[in-house]
């Protein structure tokens, strides 16, 4: 199995297992330990290769223990620390990855609850370990351009020279793209400033904040849309239809109609969505007799724009997601679902559903 296929089938079990984790012992076992083992390639059961409970004394602080320690050639090369996978991993839980990068050859620190994984060196300062890290591997959403990153790390490719290398690239990088995704789902007064003073000449007054506050949300949504667009037609135009449908014509994959109702908001989230249950039933239909409308409640995919028509809906505006899946009758059935992905899981349905309107 290739090493992203692994790392995408313990992204499955992190999915479906994270709610039954409920200790620091159950996380290592579950999520920890099979990291380790089936992702990086070391053997757990190898004290030579990976050491539970590892001991260094630090000072006067005798006895402490890390989780793990991954051992190449003799000297240690990767400290772990783990959390129980429902808690939230901070800075704070990493005193004793402080501590002992100090005291050992370990360029490589890692804190984790088995979801997040947090990549550390000593970047800011020599055998010090940095207060951020360099790389963040979330297996409930994996960024696919960390992977060949994540795979230097492994038995096989480990490359700590290449690590160290484009570990700043990698930190600063992963810090402004969060930060982009944060102010894109809520722009900071400095965001909304920033970009006002580049089209208005007036002065910044509280009114025209507030103006620009909407329209600032408004264009960041659009943009993304028109983002959303241009990589699902470069998708679709590489895929081979149904023979007998015609090649997918240049019209919008995605109509915003944002001016509809101010207090609807399309979040990214649900025109990815949208952008997976258009795939799918792209195996029926055209593409572009696939569309949608955004509602209070729902996010709706329809087919041919009709609402007596729908494919399928999105309930995303809560904690919990679900799929609402409508029979013959326009019987509704929600689905939960904890990720995007688990929406191909009822790929037949969108089909079937699509086929009796068609």
């Amino acid at each position: 199995m290739e090493f992203t296929d692994r790392l995408s089938a313990l992204a499955t079990k992190v999915k479906n297992q994270a709610d039954a984790i409920a200790t620091e012992e159950a996380t290592k076992n579950a999520f920890v330990m099979p990291f380790i083992s089936t992702i990086l390639g070391y053997d757990v059961f190898d004290p030579l290769e990976v050491i539970p409970e590892y001991t260094a004394d630090v000072g006067v602080k005798k006895g402490e223990k890390v989780d793990y320690a991954i051992v190449r050639d003799g000297e240690v090369q990767i400290l772990i620390e783990c959390k129980a996978s429902l808690g939230q991993l901070k800075i704070e839980h990493a005193s004793q990855l402080f501590r002992y990068f100090s005291v050992t050859n370990a360029r490589l620190a890692v804190l984790t609850n088995g979801v997040v994984w947090k990549f550390y060196t000593d970047l800011d300062a020599p055998n010090r370990m940095d207060a951020k890290p360099f790389l963040v591997l979330d297996l409930m959403d994996i960024d696919e351009t960390l992977i060949p990153e994540i795979q230097k790390l492994s038995k096989d490719s480990f490359d700590l020279h290449s690590i160290i290398s484009a570990a700043e690239e990698l930190k600063y990088v992963g810090a402004l793209k969060r930060e982009i995704a944060a102010q894109f789902r809520d722009p900071s007064d400095e965001w909304i400033k920033f970009f006002t003073s580049r089209v208005y000449e007036g002065a910044f007054t509280q009114r025209v904040r507030e103006q620009f506050t909407s329209l600032v949300g408004k264009a960041s949504r659009q943009f993304l849309t028109e983002s959303v667009n241009d990589r699902l037609k470069t998708a679709l135009g590489a895929t081979t239809l149904v023979s007998n449908e015609a090649p997918v014509t240049s019209e919008p994959v995605v109509e915003l109609d944002l001016d509809r109702d101010t207090e609807i908001e399309t979040t990214l989230e649900e025109l990815e969505g949208y952008q997976i249950v258009k795939a799918i039933a792209c195996g029926e239909v055209k593409p572009n007799r696939i569309t949608q409308r955004d509602a209070k409640s729902y996010f709706a995919v329809l087919l041919d724009d009709n609402n007596r028509k729908p494919v399928a809906r999105l309930h995303f505006n809560s904690k919990q997601k679900y799929l609402g899946l409508l029979d013959a009758d326009k019987n509704e059935t929600r689905h939960a679902i904890e990720s995007l992905d688990e929406i191909y899981q009822y790929a037949d349905e969108i089909r079937e559903a699509v086929r009796r309107y068609s």
